[in-house]
């Protein structure tokens, strides 16, 4: 068996909430549970009875439960649940009141600012008071085109105290972006930015914002907040009001619209790379739980924690992140580049505040390590306790950077979901070692699979990641989906009664999870399939190599495998380093993995969220359109690959 990279002692297991909830289910239900495998089994054997008990443990705001908790169980999709249940998520996130720090926000241009309960709660009791008195009301939209700031905060918890739906983009997205998106759900309010840095560079967005205020015609008020100057002038924007003006009442309560379990709270976007977006809904119930859940058993995250992930508004890590309040944590929220001014700038700020879950991406991981960073040697790291990882799979590599030069003594928890699910399907656990390569678990309440293209269930070996049984952050549906078609289409049509989650993935004899890349970008050769992520993982071993992205060509009544690399700057793509790439992915992989082409390209296209895009690579590469290329956040880089002399031979 594979030695773990970690492992949790006694004691820290003992201390953890997900331990505790272990022995309440033991005492209660007669159960002998003893570690996390068991657990699992026993939360998706009895759904009903492991939710309504989470409830409980997670002590709830509501004003009433109801006996109801899972009706139409055998249902997916059409389970229900907790349908007499009156809830806000607001109320959840806003339980404490006191001094203590609710928010710490820093970005690129070394500004910081403290926001704690108290004042949070004032101003969202302010701006909840603005938006209902422009007509705001239950099922509403309001829209952000916002930085990772307090206004986001601020604007998300009013419109939910309210029970108006949320939903918002990043400032670097492009007017057809947005509009691609907020146009879809006709907003009453859009809460947006004067302005952001990326990388030392200013970027004025209030001409933007004026061209989204002329294309959407349901807009009643544009209200903007200033954060790249201190007063911005809005003249030039219909219908606009300052930030300050706009909550200058005196408002000092909320008036928390107790709503259904199944009411909205979020409307999130799928990448839309090949068509418009489709308009995810997600519940307000569903997503108090299945956050609180992940939060408190699965990163064991309490009243004490300083929690970041470095996110924007555009990706559902940030929705996730927001729901750290409903734990009483402080938040740290970062805007900008993660490397300006300098490489180590969020390494530093960690270590400045405190943080005790660190949160990011793959990609950044693996940047840090092609940059020598060494954090642990940098800065001080001794409160931090977990570091995360998602948005593309975690490489083996990145596992042993992690542990030699961040922190020896860290829960290292690559997690996997998605704006789908607003959540995880697999994720960190406290209480399990780490395994290089490998997600920790699936996630409790969730019965996770990974099937064949025959439907049966396998471990050890690669297939189509599954929900089998309903849980509770299932999309409500799509917006603009009265029959629900599109909806069933794209999580049920694989296996019928189903969740298809369109993840390449493999079980582990561990009990984990890893993740092989997207089902829709399995290479194909000669019948074998193969996840990009597999070659990835070696191909970004090579020195000089940044990055890389790998497609199936059709050729001559087969597929062969491309590869593109992104090479640092003075490193060329001759045929020695071809033979380097090739050599260590046969060492690694199999003879089938060997790409037949590899070719340099000066960037590699990929979403607002920051993911890569095969598919559109491999549209352009046929000869076939690109959709949506205002769902990208650099289109220009397609042309890279148009009519390339070297895939004609």
């Amino acid at each position: 068996m594979t030695t773990p990279l970690w492992e949790p002692s006694t004691t820290a297991i003992q201390s953890t909430q997900m331990y505790a909830l272990m022995q309440r289910i033991n005492r209660e239900h007669g159960t002998s549970l003893t570690d996390y495998e068991a657990l699992h089994a026993w939360s998706v054997e009895h759904l009903d009875t492991f939710w309504e008990l989470l409830w409980d443990e997670l002590d709830i705001v509501a004003e009433r439960r109801g006996d109801d908790v899972l009706v139409r169980p055998d249902a997916m999709p059409g389970a229900r649940w907790f349908p007499q249940a009156r809830l806000n998520y607001a109320a959840n996130m806003l339980r404490r009141r006191d001094e203590h720090p609710a928010l710490i926000v820093r970005d690129e241009r070394l500004r910081r600012r403290v926001i704690s309960y108290a004042e949070l709660y004032a101003n969202v009791a302010r701006l909840a008071h603005a938006l209902k008195a422009s007509g705001v009301t239950e099922g509403d939209r309001v829209v952000g085109f916002v930085p990772n700031s307090e206004h986001a905060i601020i604007a998300l918890l009013a419109s939910a105290s309210l029970g108006a739906v949320w939903s918002s983009c990043s400032p670097e997205f492009g007017l057809n972006g947005v509009l691609d998106r907020f146009g879809q759900i006709a907003p009453k309010v859009l809460i947006a930015t004067d302005g952001y840095t990326w990388n030392g560079k200013a970027i004025d967005t209030r001409e933007r914002i004026a061209d989204i205020a002329n294309a959407i015609d349901s807009l009643k008020h544009v209200v903007v907040f200033p954060f790249l100057e201190d007063a911005p002038v809005l003249d030039d924007i219909p219908r606009a009001i300052a930030w300050a003006d706009y909550l200058d009442n005196n408002t000092s309560e909320i008036d928390f619209q107790a709503l259904p379990f199944e009411h909205p709270l979020y409307i999130l976007y799928s990448s839309g790379t090949t068509g418009v977006p489709k308009c995810i809904i997600h519940s307000a119930g569903g997503t108090l739980l299945q956050h609180l859940k992940e939060h408190r058993l699965h990163t064991d995250i309490d009243a004490d924690d300083v929690f970041f992930y470095y996110t924007t508004c555009g990706w559902m890590m940030w929705n996730w992140l927001v729901s750290g309040l409903g734990s009483g944590a402080t938040l740290l929220l970062y805007d900008g580049s993660p490397f300006a001014p300098y490489p180590n700038t969020l390494w530093q700020i960690a270590s400045d505040e405190g943080v005790t879950v660190f949160g990011t991406s793959a990609k950044y991981l693996s940047a840090c390590e092609k940059e020598g960073l060494a954090p642990g040697k940098q800065v001080d790291l001794s409160p931090l306790r977990a570091l995360l990882s998602t948005g593309s799979a975690l490489p083996h590599e990145s596992f042993d950077y992690v542990y030699a030069e961040i922190k020896r003594d860290l829960m290292l928890s690559s997690i996997s979901g998605g704006t789908d699910i607003v959540s995880c399907f697999a994720l960190g656990c406290p209480i399990r070692p780490v395994y290089r390569g490998e997600l920790q678990c699936r996630g409790l309440g969730m019965a996770v699979d990974v099937f064949d293209d025959h439907g049966q269930s396998i471990t050890g070996n690669k297939g189509e990641l599954v929900c089998t049984r309903p849980f509770p952050c299932m999309p409500t549906g799509f917006w603009n989906d009265p029959d629900g078609e599109r909806y069933r289409d794209a999580y049920f049509s694989t296996f019928p009664g189903i969740w298809a989650h369109g993840d390449y993935a493999e079980l582990t004899a561990h009990g984990g999870v890893i993740i092989h890349g997207r089902s829709d970008s399995v290479l194909n050769p000669g019948g074998v399939r193969i996840g990009t992520a597999e070659i990835y993982r070696q191909v970004e071993k090579v020195d000089g190599v940044l990055e890389s992205l790998c497609i199936g060509q059709t050729w001559q009544n087969d597929v062969r495998v491309v590869l593109f690399v992104r090479l640092r700057p003075h490193v060329v793509l001759d045929e020695a380093k071809r033979d380097e790439i090739r050599r260590t992915i046969r060492q690694h992989t199999t003879p089938r993995h060997v790409p037949a082409k590899i070719i340099a390209v000066e960037d590699i296209p990929r979403t607002l969220s920051g993911k890569i895009v095969e598919i559109a690579v491999r549209n352009v590469v046929h000869g076939e359109p690109v959709k949506n290329r205002d769902a990208l956040a650099n289109p220009e880089a397609l042309e890279l690959f148009v009519d390339l002399p070297e895939l004609a031979e």
